[in-house]
């Protein structure tokens, strides 16, 4: 059996010292802020600051991956004898996707001696993460290639995001929610509740006035969804506001007792947006 790589985006926003500590082949997207364009994962700019320059005005421009970055990222794997699986970013957030397909269509062809498989998770964030969290469990069992990657073609819709922000302005400049709707909202301190659909898109799905309750309303969503489900593991992640995250954590631990909950943050691209105050949970059930 050929040994082989997962690799995933940047987007799955899980550390990176747990990432290389794995061997996670990680192929990074980018965004420009202030005139200067960085990398996830980026140490040049902290998320600290990237999110304090967020709260001063700033505004952060993401752009897709290319065929020829995605060929730069996969390639050196192939020469070194090794088969991919790779977890891609949603096809319906970004153009990634599309770009890894061509690029992997062609390597296909260049390298025939070796496996290349390509996975649209459908997925965001720690949605994503937890895909390759899962992969990663199945290869060190001994599965093979296909095997693991079976596994996440069938449980990828399995895997729930809901998710709330604290300034809707973010949403809008993406065109997730009207101008009218986040001055309105925000005026009026009504938080959106979102998920991602079956089709990979974030979907608005509720809305509750103020913080707290949009809080409430996400753990109470996700422990509606997950009933039936085993889940060691709940994932919380949030955009500079771990107290907020850590609140969520209670609530988690109140609703879902057999389950940890781990915390993580955000990372620069899926930030640029979201914005600061982001807060979002992950778990598996029985449908998004």
């Amino acid at each position: 059996m050929s040994d082989f790589v997962l690799s995933a985006n940047s987007t799955v926003d899980l550390p990176k010292e747990w990432l290389d500590q794995n061997g996670i082949n990680i192929l990074p997207l980018s965004y420009t802020i202030d005139g200067e364009t960085f990398q996830d994962y980026d140490e040049k700019l902290s998320s600290k600051d990237f999110f304090d320059r967020l709260r001063a005005g700033s505004t952060s421009i993401t752009t897709q991956m290319n065929p020829e970055q995605a060929r730069e990222g996969i390639e050196p794997l192939l020469q070194a004898g090794k088969d991919v699986l790779h977890l891609s970013f949603s096809s319906a957030l970004s153009g990634t996707y599309n770009s890894l397909r061509l690029a992997t269509e062609e390597l296909k062809e260049e390298y025939p001696d070796r496996k290349i498989i390509l996975i649209d998770t459908l997925s965001a964030s720690i949605g994503e993460g937890m895909l390759v969290q899962k992969a990663l469990e199945l290869k060190k069992a001994g599965k093979s290639l296909e095997e693991v990657a079976a596994w996440v073609e069938e449980n990828k819709l399995h895997v729930c995001h809901y998710f709330t922000v604290d300034d809707l302005h973010h949403l809008q400049r993406g065109g997730r929610v009207s101008k009218a709707t986040a001055v309105i909202g925000t005026a009026l301190q009504v938080k959106p509740i979102l998920h991602m659909s079956d089709e990979g898109k974030l979907e608005k799905v509720g809305k509750e006035r103020g913080r707290k309750k949009s809080l409430a309303k996400i753990v109470n969503m996700l422990a509606e969804s997950s009933k039936g489900w085993d889940n060691d593991v709940i994932s919380v992640i949030h955009g500079d506001c771990i107290e907020d995250a850590e609140y969520v954590a209670s609530l988690v631990k109140e609703k879902m007792s057999d389950s940890k909950v781990e915390i993580y943050s955000v990372g620069s691209v899926i930030g640029s947006h979201t914005g600061p105050g982001l807060i979002a949970i992950f778990g598996m059930g029985e449908k998004r």
